[in-house]
């Protein structure tokens, strides 16, 4: 074999050789590209990609790829602002409408004790009914967002929540008894000791009560598993078609399409948030007629 076919046979070879070096150097770049996005993601996209390339398009590439995370914080920073705006916007105004509605009421319950003709009586009654549903609603958003801009974890504590329920319904016995309902109360003989906080208890269970005083007929069941440490809200429901149980907890969320007055509709929304601030959790399930809400809490010394 002379030298030049030698030569015609080695081009061939040499020409494969740089292909697949520049393949590895190619596939080496991207897995660096790939690692560098990572850390970015993890890193909230507050950092740039730091690659050491050899290839003009990649080098392309990852200047693409830097602008692109640029705006994309860009956007988020956009973002987190203007949630902050609404949020302080709205406890702002539900700040500033709670004095008026003070005067309101106040002024309300006055006219009360003066004389009134019958049509002037019911003009009063359907006002302080109106002016109270007001009240809730406003209450409700300024709650909602405290809770929201407030990301401080709350204090735990040890709390028996059978002892914490017997109470809780004791002082809402009034309340329970204007609506006409009878609790059926299932709670073991023992303690079950719970890691929550008890001032966002009474909020949570407070939220479920004056949802369960607007929809459930006759009755409502509270029981308590102890292994599980789960309490359980039950109550009858009229038809299964009238509540999207997926969307339950969602903001302003109702179980029925006439609004009835009362609320701004937020009462299960704010009862989660209020539970995952506690480390809990809070589901809802229908069956047999009734719909469930299971709240699970951590167990105490856990």
């Amino acid at each position: 074999m002379n030298t030049l076919s030698l030569i015609i046979i080695s081009i061939p070879v040499i020409l494969c050789i740089v292909l697949l070096i520049m393949l590895f150097m190619i596939k080496a770049n991207i897995k660096e590209i790939t690692r560098e996005l990572k850390k970015t993601r993890e890193s909230d996209y507050d950092r740039q990609l730091r690659v050491i390339l050899n290839d003009r398009d990649m080098e392309e590439l990852a200047k693409e790829l830097n602008l692109n995370l640029d705006h994309q914080k860009e956007l988020k920073l956009k973002e987190e602002s203007a949630k902050k705006q609404l949020e302080q916007s709205v406890a702002d105004i539900a700040h500033d409408l709670r004095t008026p509605l003070t005067v309101v009421k106040g002024n309300l319950q006055m006219l009360a004790s003066e004389k009134l003709s019958d049509e002037g009586r019911q003009y009063l009654e359907v006002s302080s009914r109106k002016a109270e549903t007001l009240k809730n609603m406003v209450d409700e958003f300024f709650e909602l967002s405290v809770l929201e801009s407030d990301a401080q974890m709350p204090e735990l504590k040890r709390i028996d929540i059978v002892e914490f329920l017997v109470q809780f319904i004791i002082d809402h016995e009034s309340m329970i008894r204007d609506k006409g309902l009878t609790p059926d109360i299932d709670l073991p003989d023992k303690s079950v000791f719970i890691e929550a906080n008890e001032e966002l208890m009474v909020r949570v269970f407070s939220n479920l009560l004056a949802n369960i005083c607007k929809y459930a007929k006759e009755s409502f069941r509270i029981s308590v598993s102890a292994e599980e440490r789960k309490v359980i809200l039950s109550n009858r429901i009229v038809s299964h078609d009238e509540i999207d149980i997926e969307h339950i907890f969602d903001r302003t969320y109702r179980a029925d399409k006439a609004r009835r007055e009362g609320s701004a509709g937020l009462g299960l929304y704010i009862a989660k948030l209020l539970m995952e601030k506690q480390k809990g959790n809070i589901i809802a399930d229908i069956s047999d007629g009734e719909i469930h809400f299971i709240l699970s809490f951590i167990p105490a010394g856990q």
